[in-house]
């Protein structure tokens, strides 16, 4: 019994999260997609500044 009111949990909660959620505006996506750009970018930086520092540290 425990298991299926577990489970019977998890389907009532999936459910109240599918009626909350929403499609996001074109907005709303532009801006995830433009922040999540520059993260991936401002990590790719770090990554080279850091290999060009060990570089020259040991090399």
């Amino acid at each position: 019994m425990k298991y299926r009111d577990s489970v019977l949990n998890f389907i009532k909660q999936s459910k109240r999260v599918l009626k909350v959620s929403k499609k996001p505006t074109r907005d709303e996506y532009l801006n995830v997609s433009k922040v999540t750009g520059i993260g991936i970018i401002l990590i790719g930086v770090i990554g080279f500044i850091i290999s060009i520092i060990a570089q020259l540290l040991g090399g």
